[in-house]
């Protein structure tokens, strides 16, 4: 389903952020990215999700080149996928409700339906009954499940999360694990990256490594 295909990414000033990379993931497959600080994770997701493109190589899905979309199909293929990364970009003064209806807003989609999917996406990261609270009255751990909620708000087939349980303590970084071994039960193809391989060590069989840019 999705293939890097001798993907390297340069920036300017000529740092190599990803150096022919090759990966397969299949439909369904969770797959944990690890590696430390500075070792390319992030941009792995970047460039799938288009947020940036590679210096060499391809990046596909389904058999699709995304790497070559044009600026205009870029907001249509960002709404097919759930995307989470590290600045977790909440509207802090929208309430929760707000947050994750914001995608559905954006894609008009119409309002009695798109009212009954955000309700039904808090409800499955455990925040019912928290839709009018806003953002600085939710923990750490409640304000990753809100970036959460409005990334499976859209119900997509691809989840990214960059880093999801990072400053969370043990408890809640368990339960934000958890989250995402459901999404994937449910069908979900889930590609995150982390610093705390261990975490998901029992929920993910596919673990891969990064290193400078480098597959290890």
């Amino acid at each position: 389903m999705i293939r890097f295909e001798q993907v390297t990414k340069r920036y300017p000033g000529g740092h190599t952020a990803l150096e022919r990379v090759d990966i397969d993931i299949a439909r369904g497959e969770m797959v944990v990215v690890t590696g430390h600080s500075g070792a390319g994770k992030s941009t792995l997701l970047k460039l799938l999700a288009v947020l940036e493109r590679p210096t060499e190589g391809r990046v596909l899905v389904g058999g699709e080149n995304v790497s070559a979309l044009k600026r205009a199909a870029l907001p249509y293929w960002r709404r097919s996928i759930g995307l989470i990364m590290q600045d977790q970009r909440l509207l802090f003064d929208r309430s929760a409700f707000d947050n994750v209806m914001l995608p559905l807003s954006i894609s008009s989609h119409p309002p009695r339906e798109a009212a009954k999917r955000v309700s039904a996406a808090l409800e499955r990261v455990g925040l019912a009954g928290r839709e009018k609270a806003m953002p600085v009255e939710l923990s750490g751990g409640e304000q990753q499940r809100l970036t959460i909620a409005r990334a499976i708000v859209n119900r997509p087939q691809i989840l990214l999360a960059d880093e999801p349980t990072a400053h969370l303590d043990d408890a809640y970084a368990r339960d934000i694990a958890d989250l995402f071994r459901s999404f994937n039960e449910a069908g979900v193809t889930v590609l995150l990256t982390t610093h705390d391989g261990g975490l998901f060590e029992r929920y993910a069989p596919r673990r891969l490594s990064l290193a400078h840019g480098t597959l290890q």
